[in-house]
């Protein structure tokens, strides 16, 4: 069990990374297909999305307990990031869109969390319970 400031900083840095990646493989699928710009809006929802799970299951998975907090702390950390960059780099006012993106992102990464605690504790068998006959 490692330290909570690493483990949320772990799964932000997964979280940002797959967003990269899902950010580069959109533009080359709008580049190189006949996609749509007007589709782009949920490539972007499931990227982010995806990243958030991923992103909290590494969280949960490697602070192995409270993996709800975690989690949504990991998702917490990424909306603060995301909304600086909004922010000061493009000028992007505070909205309720935005405070709904809050939520959806403590949201998923919390799920993402869970499922990496329980993943720890799936293969765990308490010792000294012997099935009924």
């Amino acid at each position: 069990m490692r330290s909570a400031s690493t483990s949320v900083l772990t799964g932000l840095l997964y979280t940002l990374g797959l967003v990269l990646i899902g950010a580069l493989l959109a533009t080359f699928l709008l580049s190189f297909t006949n996609v749509r710009e007007s589709s782009l809006p949920y490539f972007t929802y499931f990227i982010n999305a995806i990243g958030l799970l991923i992103g909290g299951y590494v969280t949960g998975r490697r602070c192995g307990g409270k993996g709800w907090y975690y989690g949504g702390l990991t998702g917490l950390t990424y909306f603060i990031v995301v909304l600086l960059i909004g922010f000061l780099g493009f000028d992007a006012p505070m909205q309720w869109g935005t405070i709904l993106y809050l939520a959806g992102a403590f949201v998923l990464a919390g799920l993402g969390g869970i499922l990496g605690v329980n993943s720890i504790n799936s293969g765990h068998k308490p010792k000294g319970i012997k099935p009924r006959r």
